[in-house]
């Protein structure tokens, strides 16, 4: 028989496990969880005997209390540890944030990662936060933004629609990076003109903050690396109810295969416009190729 205390008792179950839910979420997931997703991939036609680890820093969002200075140090030394040839970063590293206690200044959170060292060098793509959280660049519709500016001045390249070569153990490949999709309003980004400036047959590693231009992007590409969606923030049964990408979850979270072209898509280590994560918690990824 159902009686009055009976119910009442799992009512107030239950809202305590919601109340519990929620702190979790809030409190403890954004900002003392950190996990390390590791990707091995050999894409089509990759040179054999070469051997590369990408280290990814996705959407740090930086502000006072999620994603703390002292926090972004801790992120930066296990970053490091990791062994990675080259370190790079994915993007919007401002805060995005409507609930906040203040912002992180540039000056502080590019003197952390300015700590980031990998033998092939730390390079950079900007995101749609590090334009559209900028009212000077976007008054503007143009660049340097605030991002730009902090990142130059420790020394990190910046990829607006650029492509290097690179060499490791006398192996060549490329690293590419797209300017922002999103922002300014029309975005800025150039997948053609990129990739004509790639010269050779060696293979093409592209960063490119939004993972919606992946349908678009050609097999010439090994492997393209995104950040933006955060996984979701909330993501329960590899599923997120909320994703920033026109194509919901079909690019929300992790390695991504379509047509033999690999796409990686980070976790990411911020929150943006809300402080909540649950299910998809904060993380550093790797991406082993070959």
């Amino acid at each position: 028989m159902v009686t009055r205390r009976g119910l009442l008792r799992t009512f107030g179950t239950m809202l305590l496990a919601s109340v519990a839910t929620g702190a979790y979420a809030v409190a403890y997931e954004p900002v003392f969880r950190l996990r390390t997703a590791t990707y091995r991939i050999t894409p089509p036609n990759w040179p054999e005997g070469l051997r590369l680890r990408l280290v990814l820093l996705a959407d740090l969002h930086a502000c006072e209390p999620w994603m703390p200075a002292w926090r972004i140090r801790s992120i930066c030394g296990e970053a490091n540890r990791l062994g990675g040839d080259m370190i790079l970063l994915l993007g919007d590293f401002v805060s995005g944030m409507t609930l906040s206690l203040g912002t992180v200044a540039p000056e502080i959170w590019a003197g952390e990662l300015a700590k980031l060292s990998a033998p092939l060098g730390v390079h950079a793509i900007m995101g749609n936060h590090d334009w559209g959280d900028d009212p000077e660049a976007m008054a503007k519709m143009e660049g340097p933004t605030i991002s730009h500016r902090a990142l130059a001045s420790v020394g990190i390249l910046v990829y607006d629609n650029r492509a290097e070569r690179f060499e490791k153990e006398g192996q060549a490949f490329w690293l590419a990076g797209l300017a922002d999709q999103l922002e300014p309003r029309r975005g800025q980004d150039d997948l053609p003109g990129t990739l004509a400036q790639v010269t050779d047959d060696a293979p093409v590693i592209l960063m490119a903050h939004e993972p919606d231009i992946f349908p678009r992007v050609p097999p010439r590409i090994a492997v393209t690396l995104s950040g933006h969606t955060h996984g979701g923030q909330i993501r329960l049964f590899d599923y997120s109810p909320m994703v920033p990408s026109q194509f919901g979850n079909r690019y929300a979270y992790g390695h991504v295969v379509e047509d033999a072209r690999n796409l990686v898509v980070s976790g990411g280590l911020g929150c943006s416009i809300m402080p909540v994560r649950l299910g998809s918690p904060p993380e550093i990824t790797v991406v082993d190729l070959g």
